[in-house]
């Protein structure tokens, strides 16, 4: 695999602090990447990549270390005001061919909304380029049985964190990402 990954690990997290810099920083430690260097890509899933569990790839990220992640953050000083970020993951049947990632983020959508979203737009970039037939205007769930059938796009996922704005208006932050990791050789 290339050097940006042979495997990726989602995670997410909200911070609440005065500084929206700081809700930020303890938004991305409650992610467990803050001790890295990030570094936002855009939205591909390589070729053969895997999803491993987050203990997993943490094994792999040493403090300091520039790592890839493809990363979306939201954020809100308004008291009670529901904010959300989400990324989602569209990976195609065929392990030669890339998938994609979305990244989505809004205001007053659940996590089930804005993470179904996410998840939508990853499977409809894949599905234009692997050729699936389906009508961009029908309903999400329709598309989804679609895709499920589908003998091309083997499994679609998302990553979403939503957070109530704190009551007395400090800045509340979420963070989602996809982070890539190389994995050690096989012998």
């Amino acid at each position: 695999m290339g050097p940006i990954g042979d495997a990726i690990f989602l995670t997410k997290g909200v911070g609440k602090h005065r500084e929206k810099l700081t809700s930020f920083e303890l938004a991305l430690r409650d992610a467990r990447i803050a001790e890295f260097n990030l570094v936002r890509v855009s939205s591909i899933f390589p070729p053969g990549c895997k999803v491993i569990p987050i203990q997993e790839g943490l094994k792999h990220l040493k403090p300091g270390q520039i790592v890839y992640a493809v990363m979306y953050d939201n954020a809100t000083n308004e008291p009670h005001r529901l904010v959300a970020s989400s990324v989602g993951l569209a990976i195609p049947a065929d392990k030669d061919q890339y998938g994609y990632l979305s990244e989505h983020k809004s205001f007053g959508e659940t996590d089930q909304k804005a993470g179904d979203y996410a998840e939508d737009l990853a499977a409809t970039m894949l599905a234009t380029i692997l050729g699936v037939d389906f009508d961009p205007n029908a309903s999400y769930d329709e598309r989804k049985d679609l895709w499920k059938v589908s003998d091309k796009i083997v499994t679609t996922r998302n990553v979403t964190q939503s957070a109530i704005g704190d009551r007395d208006g400090l800045w509340t932050s979420v963070v989602t990402a996809a982070v890539f990791v190389n994995l050690p050789k096989s012998k």
